[in-house]
C-alpha cells in the first residue's frame, strides 16, 4: 500500500476509547450461542463491542482470535467508529441488545464509565482475577462497594508523541527538556516551515487531551491528590495549577507553537501532519507512535511534556481502557467472558496485548519488556512519575467539555482563561 493511503488510514481517538477508521457496523446481537443458559461455560461463545482505531489496527480481534485458537471458544468482535461508539454502547444497553462484553472508560468522566454504567446496573461484578489488576489508587474508578465492575486493559501512556525525523529535519535536535525549550524550538520549527505541535483543535477530546497532559507537571505533580481535593472544596480550578496550564496553550497559541489554522484541525491535520512530518509533535495516545512508524518508516517515540524550569518531569498514564461484561447476559455467557477476563490477565497474555496494542501490561511495567516508543519515558513509567488522566475521576462529562470546548475558544480569542476556569468549576457543580 502506498504510504499516503496508510497515513489516510490512519485513527484514533484522543481520549479513552480509540477510535475507529472503516468498520463493519454490525448491530450488537447480544450473546453469540443464541441465548442458552444451560450451556456449558467453556465452550460458549459470547459477542465483544469494541472501537478501533484504524483499518489495521485490529489487536482486539487479534486476541480475542488467539483466545479462540486456544479455547475453541467463539468470540464474535463487534466494531463501531469513535464518534457513534459511546452512543451505540449506552443506547444498546438501555435498550437491552447491547454486546456480551464491551471495552469501557475507567471511572466517571465520560457517558461509557464504568462507575456510571455500574451504578445503573448495567455492569455485571468481575472475580477477584479482576480486582488484582486494577493499578494502585485507582479502585474507585473500577470498584463500588468493594465490587470489582471492569478489568483494565493495559497501562496506556498518553504524551506527545515526537517525530525526531521531522525534528532533525528542522534542526531541533532533541526534545525540550522544559517548557522555555520548547518554546524556542517552537519557534526553530516555524524557521523550517514546520509546526512544533499539530493541534486537532476543533475537536475537544484533543484539546482537552493536550490541556491534561500539561496538568501533569503543573498541578498533580505537586497535588497527586488534587481531584480529591476539588471533590472536598478545598480547591477550585480557579484558584489552582490550572491556570498555569490554560495560560501556557494561550502562550503557545501566540508563539506559533501550533499549525497554521489549528483552531479548526481535525484528527486528519495530526495524521498528515506527523505522517507527513509538517509537524514534530502531537498530543496522542502513546501507541499513535508505533501506527505512524510503521505507516511513514519515520522515527518516532513518546515524550512527556515539558516541565517549567527547576521542575520535575512527570507524565501521565493510566489504565484508561476496560473490558466490561453486560449485566443483562445469560449467566453461562457471563461465565464465559469471565473465563477470557481470567486469561487476557496472565501475564504472557497481558504482554502480548500490550504488544499488539501498543501499550504496557497491566500486570506491571518492566524497562526490559517496554516498547522501544515509551524508552524516553521509562524511568517515569517505572519509578511511578505520573498521573492517571485526571478527567477519569471527575464527577462527569460536563467538566471535560468544558475543558476541550473552552480551549477551543481560548484559540480563537471567545473566551479567556479564567472564564474557562469558571466555566469548569460550575460544570463540577459545587
Amino acid at each position: 500500500m502506498p504510504q499516503h493511503s496508510r497515513i489516510r488510514h490512519l485513527r484514533w481517538s484522543l481520549l479513552a476509547i480509540p477510535a475507529a477508521g472503516a468498520l463493519v457496523l454490525a448491530g450488537c446481537s447480544g450473546s453469540t450461542d443464541g441465548g442458552d443458559s444451560s450451556a456449558d461455560p467453556d465452550t460458549v461463545g459470547f459477542s465483544l463491542m469494541v472501537a478501533q482505531a484504524n483499518d489495521a489496527d485490529d489487536f482486539y480481534a487479534q486476541t480475542a482470535q488467539k483466545y479462540t485458537e486456544e479455547t475453541g471458544v467463539p468470540i464474535e468482535v463487534i466494531p463501531y467508529p469513535s464518534d457513534a461508539y459511546n452512543t451505540q454502547v449506552t443506547t444498546q444497553l438501555q435498550a437491552g441488545n447491547a454486546a456480551d462484553m464491551m471495552v469501557l472508560a475507567p471511572g466517571t468522566g465520560q457517558p461509557i464509565s464504568v462507575i456510571t454504567l455500574a451504578d445503573a446496573g448495567f455492569l455485571e461484578p468481575l472475580d477477584d482475577t479482576s480486582a488484582g489488576l486494577l493499578p494502585a489508587g485507582s479502585e474507585a474508578e473500577f470498584q463500588i462497594d468493594g465490587k470489582t465492575y471492569a478489568q483494565p486493559t493495559a497501562l496506556t501512556p498518553v504524551g506527545m508523541v515526537f517525530n525526531v525525523t521531522a525534528a532533525d529535519e528542522a534542526g531541533v535536535t532533541e526534545y525540550p527538556s522544559t517548557y522555555e525549550d520548547l518554546l524556542a524550538a517552537c519557534a526553530d520549527a516555524r524557521d523550517a516551515g514546520k509546526s512544533f505541535t499539530v493541534l486537532a483543535g476543533g475537536v475537544s477530546f484533543n484539546t482537552g487531551l493536550i490541556s491534561m497532559l500539561i496538568s501533569a507537571t503543573r498541578v498533580y505533580a505537586q497535588t497527586p491528590d488534587w481531584n480529591e481535593q476539588r471533590a472536598a472544596g478545598d480547591v477550585t480550578f480557579a484558584d489552582s495549577g490550572w491556570k498555569d496550564v490554560l495560560d501556557d496553550i494561550v502562550e503557545m497559541n501566540d508563539k506559533g507553537c501550533f499549525q497554521d489554522g489549528a483552531a479548526g484541525g481535525t484528527f486528519d491535520s495530526i495524521t498528515q501532519g506527523m505522517g507527513g512530518g509538517t509537524s514534530l509533535t502531537a498530543a496522542v495516545p502513546g501507541s499513535a507512535a508505533a501506527s505512524i512508524g510503521d505507516a511513514t518508516g519515520a522515527e518516532l517515540n513518546v515524550q512527556a511534556f515539558p516541565p517549567a524550569d527547576g521542575e520535575k518531569a512527570f507524565t501521565v498514564t493510566g489504565a484508561n481502557y476496560a473490558w466490561g461484561i453486560n449485566a443483562a447476559s445469560d449467566d453461562a455467557v457471563k461465565a464465559s467472558a469471565q473465563a477470557f477476563l481470567d486469561w487476557v490477565a496472565q501475564p504472557e497474555n497481558a504482554q502480548a496485548y500490550a504488544d499488539l496494542s501498543g501499550s504496557v501490561p497491566i500486570t506491571g511495567i518492566d524497562s526490559e519488556t517496554l516498547l522501544p516508543e515509551y524508552a524516553p519515558i521509562g524511568d517515569l513509567l517505572a519509578n511511578g512519575d505520573y498521573a492517571g488522566l485526571p478527567n477519569a475521576t471527575w464527577p462527569n462529562p460536563a467538566v471535560y467539555d468544558a475543558l476541550g470546548v473552552g480551549v477551543q475558544g481560548l484559540l480563537t480569542g471567545q473566551k479567556t482563561v479564567d472564564q474557562v476556569l469558571a466555566d469548569m468549576d460550575a460544570a463540577w457543580g459545587n
